[in-house]
């Protein structure tokens, strides 16, 4: 009876989605779609809805894009995906479907915008560098800024682009870089973005507090380097202690399918691996959080 009620939920959302889609389709005037390519690709508020912002914050910084365009979508492919879990699997599967997305997702947006972080910190003395030698020859800093976004490469190329768009737009230089440094929360960006604010209210040398900046990034990522050098027994241990119990579940399901088969059959040993899948995600968590703060 379970099972059939939901499957008659799960047809009536998606029905009520494809009616919306429909009625925003019909709604949308020749007008509004005009409007809405030309403001493809100028700068926008980070949170056109409170519930989301820390979502669309996350997403646009791993360079995701927006994920609210196709939101929709996606939980109801993660409803079906449920209910089929429920169908197949019981309260097992519902079990691992409603948790294990959510956390899969996480983790990828997180590892996502890591490294796309560390990519961008690597090429931002380069961009510094270009910028110290445009205020050389003569140019000023707006421009020099610039210029040297322009002769970067992606991902700060692209994450600097918002400030481009910005700049073309009326805002000052020191306040689209300041708004680029809140957005990815680094220290590199913070200072570089004091840096022209300083220079853009009481003037100075730019081209030597950029050098600065150069010299104190790149010892940074040296410290950062030699830090993950002395560290490296322990992430490793922590790799070890999370993959060991998917990798002896692994063997006991090739080397006896049996015992693992007539443990899911039984509710007592349901409940137990559904303890233990709890377990492993909860200490997998920590484990990743503890390696994040190294």
């Amino acid at each position: 009876m379970l099972k059939p009620l939901l499957l008659y939920l799960l047809s009536l959302a998606l029905f009520v989605q494809s009616m919306r889609l429909f009625y925003k389709a019909w709604r949308l005037s020749g007008a509004t779609r005009v409007m809405e390519r030309l403001n493809e690709g100028q700068p926008q508020g980070l949170s056109p809805k409170p519930g989301w912002a820390g979502l669309e914050r996350a997403f646009l910084r791993a360079g995701l894009g927006r994920p609210t365009e196709r939101l929709g979508a996606w939980i109801l492919l993660w409803m079906f995906a449920i209910v089929l879990s429920l169908a197949l699997a019981g309260w097992i599967g519902l079990l691992v479907m409603l948790v294990l997305p959510p956390v899969a997702v996480r983790l990828y947006v997180s590892w996502r915008y890591q490294r796309r972080l560390r990519r961008m910190i690597e090429q931002l003395p380069q961009l510094l560098d270009h910028t110290v030698r445009s205020l050389k020859s003569g140019r000023t800093l707006a421009d020099a800024v610039l210029g040297a976004i322009e002769a970067s490469e992606d991902p700060l190329k692209d994450a600097m682009g918002r400030v481009q768009r910005s700049v073309q737009l009326g805002v000052s230089l020191p306040d689209a870089v300041s708004d680029l440094a809140e957005l990815y929360e680094r220290d590199e960006f913070r200072l570089f973005a004091l840096g022209l604010k300083v220079n853009h209210r009481y003037g100075g040398n730019a081209s030597e507090l950029l050098e600065n900046l150069i010299k104190m990034i790149r010892e940074r990522d040296q410290a950062a380097r030699q830090l993950r050098a002395m560290t490296g027994e322990t992430r490793l241990t922590a790799w070890v202690l999370g993959l060991l119990p998917i990798t002896m579940a692994g063997y006991f399901l090739m080397a006896n399918p049996i015992y693992l088969v007539a443990m899911w059959h039984d509710p007592s040993g349901q409940r137990m691996l559904a303890t233990a899948f709890g377990m492993q995600v909860i200490g997998s968590l920590l484990l990743w959080r503890m390696l994040r703060s190294l």
